[in-house]
């Protein structure tokens, strides 16, 4: 299995460079991918017609970045009609078997061969979860590509049950919203930056990245165990108050995580 196109109700486009715009919102992503895809199936019938695609696209789209070295890439659409699948609109699977990615920046063969790093360092078990949880591909590509945000939250949870969780406990619907509602706070945290060049844990400064940082000791506090979790959640605090009251609302989703936990199992 792939975790960018894992089933019919979700998949993920980050490594396209989705989540790279100035504008990433969930509104501009939806109209500029939809635009795209009644676009491409408007004026694509022959590998021909790539290029006055490619050309009507650049005219009409606002192509700024956060980080200037991830290419956002001009071919990343809807594949089905019901806008849940995000991918690739010149795979051969979208055009009766003709590969036509040898036009996108990237090629063929890095495009065909690609994984991103949360194959690798996101325990299976705890993809198999994400898949489990979540069923909206905005959502999921944010928390997919973010390996801190999940380990560090199943962690939490696993340390305090003493074993790892396994993928049929979010079966249970209760458990699988309280989840859910963490994985939420991707989009909804009230302590989010508001800058635009930051994604998760990174801030950007044209072709330059770098990992954000978090003042402990302007508020006279150590470093927060939820440090990794309030990186990835791009937050800002402004005093001490904001950060007790970030610390409280994650530690009662874990309470209430486990309490449901003991009365089920």
């Amino acid at each position: 299995m792939v975790l960018c196109q894992p089933d019919a109700g979700k998949s993920c486009g980050a490594c396209c460079g989705l989540y790279n715009y100035v504008d990433s919102s969930r509104e501009a992503l939806t109209k500029r991918l939809s635009d795209r895809t009644k676009r491409f199936r408007e004026l694509v019938h022959t590998p021909d017609d790539i290029q006055r695609y490619a050309e009507a696209t650049f005219a009409v789209e606002d192509f700024r970045k956060r980080y200037e070295v991830i290419y956002c890439c001009e071919y990343l659409g809807f594949l089905d009609c019901g806008e849940k699948k995000v991918g690739c609109l010149v795979h051969p699977i979208q055009n009766d078997g003709v590969d036509m990615r040898t036009v996108s920046f990237y090629g063929q063969d890095v495009c065909a061969g690609h994984l991103c790093p949360s194959h690798h360092f996101i325990p299976r078990s705890q993809q198999l979860i994400l898949l489990k949880i979540i069923d909206d591909w905005y959502l999921y590509g944010l928390c997919l590509t973010d390996i801190d945000l999940v380990v560090a939250y199943f962690r939490l949870i696993a340390d305090r049950i003493g074993q790892e969780l396994k993928p049929e406990v979010f079966d249970e619907p209760a458990l699988k919203d309280v989840a859910l509602e963490y994985f939420h706070w991707k989009m909804t945290w009230p302590f989010r930056s508001a800058e635009v060049n930051r994604l998760g844990k990174y801030y950007f400064d044209g072709s330059q990245y770098m990992i954000s940082h978090i003042n402990y000791e302007k508020f006279g506090r150590e470093i927060s165990p939820l440090n990794a979790i309030f990186l990835s959640l791009s937050s800002e605090f402004h005093d001490v108050a904001e950060l007790e009251t970030a610390e409280k609302m994650v530690w009662n989703n874990i309470e209430t995580f486990l309490s449901l936990y003991d009365d089920i199992f």
